[in-house]
């Protein structure tokens, strides 16, 4: 069984260079994220996260959540990892300064939250829905609900969670029935059953604050008729202590493909004569403000699949170089280690350079966030914020389907004995494998980039990127040697497919909307592909610029090989994918459905 290593040196070169660290260090309230603050936030993560999360990664799975009695316990030492989670500051890193957070940038929380993930990914997602939930309640809650619950949820002395989807519904939220029925002194009643609720119960902290999606009586249909209520599995007294137990119960909890350690809930609210909320923000609007947690889950997701395959590399890695089978194909007198054979390094390099160019988009789109929050223009406000909305579909979706492919080479490159469960490399697989369906599907995360972000605006971001992608281009073009070739060569010719194919959808959208869907997928996997290589392209730039200033590290020269694999292997895939989007509607729709 491998350990896991947090790879500081590729992060660190990525907020500095890439992401622009001192850029949003520069902006209001985030003048303490320097360069010296941050190493040492990065290396004491690594070292908690190597030390105390990574160890229980193997046991938690193997033992598993349990469930009895309505009440959840974690595995062995999950208790006291978040107790130590908690106080040491971690969950509090980004959280507002006035309920007790820090206050870091999300640029430096998305490369320690990165670390979280691929240390242990189920004891991550409990922390994922705090942060989630005391967004929500920052932007739409009133102040007795901050002052009630933000402290403890920032703190990590309460967790908080997501209570959306239900059994009738799924992902269609118009089709939510849950009830809240309004009482005389302000609060509400709460009746409904929740499924697929991520820690909705468990041991390690001593109260959970759901946020809950429920109908009042004079609702209107569909999703404008959807409210937000806080519900606390203890009620909170108005002292701050806790009084009695709330009518919000797990009934049972899933047993699942992977994250066996993170307990998926089913929740039944109201089954003792109701569970009590209380509003959150405006009747009907709930739908609004839970998109705000939403949000900031499907980046976090994103962060999962770019985790799992880091470590699904790491290992990969380490068992490659200890395996010894077969002779070298170009002769060899015995066995060597298996990395000397051709495709397990094209496996082990297609492993690492996605992992980079996966990282280095993450970051830079959280460095965007930060600037359209704090940035003092408005004008740089607004054009921030319009790259992220572009972008955060193609990190959660592009991120989290390549972090499914890197866990399966993981276990291809351990052959047989990645089948076995004690080598661990299955783990990151069954792992992996809900994050394209966490917080929206791939296909409804390429329908929201398609529409949304795409044919509503007639394309204005996405070229504005795509200027930026030609940029890069040119400067790559100017530089000397083969790489440099391969890779101008390879943006350019990504560039005109993401150009064709974003044509394609501002241009038939509204005329044919159904043949354009077909596309959605392909585009979003096309557009990841690209914004991929443009970040693997400016990372080679810096690099070369570090070799040609007498910097002797390997680490630069290491940098443009990787840059260079991925144009070779990964961007080859643009042509194809522009092709799907452009002409693949009409036969995916020929067949009548009575056919399938």
């Amino acid at each position: 069984m491998s350990s896991y290593a947090a790879p500081l040196k590729d992060m660190q070169f990525v907020l500095a260079e890439l992401a622009g660290l001192d850029k949003v260090a520069a902006l209001p309230g985030y003048e303490e994220a320097t360069a010296d603050v941050v190493e040492a936030i990065l290396e004491e993560s690594a070292k908690f996260t190597a030390e105390v999360l990574a160890p229980l990664n193997w046991s938690g799975d193997q033992e598993g959540a349990q469930w009895a009695d309505k009440a959840v316990t974690v595995p062995k030492g999950f208790k006291e990892a978040y107790r130590q989670f908690a106080d040491n500051g971690w969950n509090a890193l980004s959280g507002n300064p006035e309920h007790g957070g820090q206050g870091l940038p999300k640029l430096v929380s998305a490369a320690v939250q990165e670390m979280w993930k691929s240390s242990n990914m189920a004891f991550s997602l409990c922390p994922l829905l705090t942060l989630g939930a005391t967004e929500a309640l920052e932007i739409a809650g009133n102040d007795a609900q901050k002052t009630m619950y933000l402290p403890n949820m920032i703190s990590g002395k309460w967790t908080g969670t997501m209570n959306i989807t239900e059994p009738q519904a799924g992902s269609d939220l118009a089709a939510i029935r849950s009830r809240a029925v309004p009482q005389a002194d302000g609060s509400y009643r709460i009746f409904g059953q929740k499924i697929f609720i991520t820690y909705g119960d468990h041991d390690m902290a001593e109260n959970t604050i759901h946020l809950v999606l429920a109908r009042t009586p004079d609702a209107p249909e569909g999703v404008k008729g959807i409210s937000l209520f806080v519900v606390p599995k203890f009620m909170v007294n108005p002292d701050g202590s806790l009084g009695a137990r709330n009518d919000a119960y797990c009934v049972s909890i899933e047993h699942k493909l992977g994250i066996h350690a993170s307990p998926t809930c089913v929740m039944a609210l109201g089954d003792g004569g109701g569970a009590v909320g209380t509003l959150v923000g405006k009747e009907n609007q709930g739908l609004k403000y839970m998109f705000v947690m939403m949000n900031a889950a499907r980046f976090a997701v994103g962060l999962e699949g770019l985790a799992l395959g880091e470590r699904a590399y790491q290992h990969a890695v380490a068992y490659a170089r200890e395996r010894v089978q077969g002779r070298a194909i170009e002769g060899s007198a015995s066995g060597v280690p298996i990395i000397r054979h051709p495709d397990i390094r094209r496996m082990l390099m297609l492993m690492r350079s996605q992992v980079e160019a996966m990282r280095a988009l993450a970051y830079v789109v959280a460095a965007a966030h930060d600037a359209a929050i704090r940035h003092p223009d408005a004008a740089e406000r607004e054009q921030n914020q319009a790259f992220v909305d572009l972008m955060i579909p193609v990190v959660k979706a592009w991120s989290t389907e390549t972090g499914n492919e890197l866990t399966y080479l993981g276990v291809q490159v351990h052959g047989g004995m990645g089948f076995i469960e004690e080598t661990g490399a299955a783990q990151y697989m069954r792992d992996a494998r809900i994050t394209t369906i966490y917080e929206g599907t791939t296909g409804i995360q390429a329908n929201d980039l398609m529409g949304r972000k795409i044919a509503r605006e007639g394309g204005t971001t996405l070229k504005s990127v795509i200027g930026r992608m030609q940029q890069t281009r040119v400067e790559v073009a100017r530089q000397a040697g083969p790489e440099f070739v391969a890779l101008a060569a390879a943006l350019g010719r990504g560039i005109e497919a993401l150009q064709l194919a974003g044509g394609h959808i501002v241009a038939n959208y509204g005329s044919d909307v159904r043949a354009v869907a077909v596309g959605a997928v392909p585009f979003l996997r096309l557009t990841g592909i690209v914004a991929g290589g443009w970040m693997m392209a400016r990372a080679a730039l810096v690099a070369q610029a570090r070799i040609a200033a007498g910097d002797a590290d390997p680490f630069f020269p290491a940098k443009i090989a990787t840059a260079h694999f991925y144009a070779d292997h990964v961007m080859a895939a643009a042509a194809g994918l522009a092709q799907e989007v452009v002409q693949g509607g009409a036969s995916a729709l020929a067949l009548d459905e009575a056919m399938f």
